[in-house]
């Protein structure tokens, strides 16, 4: 399993990225452009498997995109905050992708009474 984490800056309507750790790089118009450029790239170093992506604006003129290629988990890849979770993982490295915490237990809300409230709406 590969996990490649880039910065990604827009200067003057082009929008390039920059591996943080490792050599790959990428360019385009846009930021739909770049992340298929990206994966293209990052999928060309590791074909082991299905492959996961994250885009996550920091500024409207930067942004953090992870790819991840392997694992067969399948699902997505939630951080907190987004682009927290992405910038902390070691790109290019076999290190598992970090968890995402446990799903909060949703508790039922006893529906309210008339009895409940001290008053009746029909008194």
């Amino acid at each position: 399993m590969g996990v490649y984490t880039f910065v990604c800056r827009n200067s003057g309507g082009v929008w390039s990225a920059k591996q943080t750790t490792g050599d790959l790089e990428g360019e385009a118009s846009s930021t739909y452009e770049l992340q298929r450029n990206l994966v293209r790239a990052a999928a060309a170093t590791d074909s082991s498997g299905g492959v996961q992506s994250s885009f996550s604006y920091v500024t409207p003129s930067s942004a953090v995109f992870q790819v991840i290629i392997g694992g067969g988990g399948g699902g997505a890849f939630i951080g907190s905050g987004g682009a927290s979770a992405a910038v902390s993982a070691h790109g290019g490295s076999a290190a598992a992708a970090p968890e995402a915490p446990p799903a909060e237990e949703k508790k039922e809300e006893k529906e309210e009474s008339d009895e409940d409230m001290g008053f009746s709406l029909f008194d």
